[in-house]
């Protein structure tokens, strides 16, 4: 499954051999320690929608055979001979890429994922020596100490797990966008992201409105920190908040009416998009033009904010909502996230495999 190197780790893992075929375990060989890297013993992996996209190859690309995940916690076991950033024993993550040039305008800005080089990715890329990288359904990963962040004793290592993720991909537009006292933010979609995402925008102060399809959710969406709740399958809900947010977050990966959602920003509003439907989005440029409104883009944050993000977490108490599983469950889980069953992450326990 990979270039094979001398001396390199064997660790098990749970593998797709194809697009929509089952998980399979098996082993790869993770490679040696070089001075700069860190081998991790993962605990827990959370699985992303993204795991599905690419397990499924529903964005194109797909490199097969796939071990997918990227929100990856566990525990240090060995440092390579220049590693002083982390020791045996420290409790870490790893998130949604392992490596960049670090020469460029926005490495050397902490904003690795923009890389000009392009950012090695944690599993489905090539690294920069043309070896496959696999991602956190493993047992152990190896990784350049730059691209590990600490997880703080304040988080269990199971919830910790998502945020690599979900939590990065909605702390690093709220903050971008400078959410704070003040600003009125709604977060469309109330799953995966965004639950993490109405934890983040209620502790920087911001009046949290959620919009989801039906008011199953509304209790828990309180409970999370919103102040409003709004079903969006209410036509009434489009003209009762017109012209109301300053940013809009949408975080489902289904196509929406997007004219509808911009008229319910204010003039200078933004609709920042960080799920990725599969197909592409149609909207009419006078829902922008009439109130100087923006359509934008968001792919998670560098490692600096990356570890921002786990201390700001730690520091206000905010932990995904998950259910743990064990690895003969995975084919299991992915159906259950396509039929929006799970509340709101589901998180591998490592152990299990």
């Amino acid at each position: 499954m990979c270039n094979i190197q001398k001396n390199m780790t064997m660790t098990r893992v749970l593998s797709v051999p194809s697009a929509k075929a089952p998980f399979e375990r098996t082993t790869i060989e993770r490679r040696e320690l070089r001075p700069d890297d860190v081998l991790i013993d993962i605990k827990f992996c959370g699985i992303c929608h993204s795991d599905i996209h690419n397990a499924f190859d529903e964005w194109g690309g797909g490199k097969f055979p796939m071990v997918p995940g990227h929100e990856i916690a566990g525990i240090v076991v060995a440092v390579g001979s220049e590693v002083t950033k982390f020791a045996v024993g420290d409790r870490v993550g790893v998130g949604c890429f392992v490596d960049s040039c670090g020469k460029c305008e926005y490495c050397l800005n902490g904003e690795e994922q923009f890389c000009t080089k392009g950012v090695i990715n944690t599993y489905n890329d090539e690294d920069y020596d043309g070896n496959l990288t696999y991602g956190g359904y493993s047992q152990k990963i190896v990784v350049k100490e730059d691209f590990v962040v600490r997880i703080p004793d304040a988080l269990d290592l199971d919830v910790a797990a998502p945020l690599l993720c979900a939590g990065i991909t909605t702390y690093s537009p709220l903050k971008h966008w400078n959410i704070g006292p003040g600003k009125k933010v709604a977060i469309v979609g109330m799953g995966g992201l965004g639950h993490v995402a109405i934890q983040f925008a209620h502790a920087m102060g911001a009046e949290v409105t959620v919009l989801s399809r039906s008011m199953d959710k509304k209790s828990e969406a309180l409970s999370f920190g919103a102040d409003h709740y709004f079903a969006t399958s209410n036509p009434a809900t489009f003209s009762e908040l017109a012209g109301r947010f300053d940013l809009m977050l949408n975080t489902v990966s289904a196509n929406l009416d997007v004219d509808a959602y911009l008229s319910l920003l204010r003039v200078d509003g933004t609709l920042v998009n960080v799920g990725a439907p599969a197909e592409p989005d149609q909207y009419h440029v006078f829902s922008l033009i009439m109130g100087r409104r923006s359509i934008a883009g968001s792919l998670v944050g560098g490692i600096r904010e990356t570890q921002e993000m786990l201390d700001f977490a730690a520091q206000h108490g905010i932990t995904p909502k998950i259910e743990v599983i064990s690895a003969d469950q995975v084919d299991e889980a992915y159906q259950r996230v396509l039929r929006s069953d799970v509340r709101y992450r589901f998180v591998i326990d490592i152990s299990t495999l």
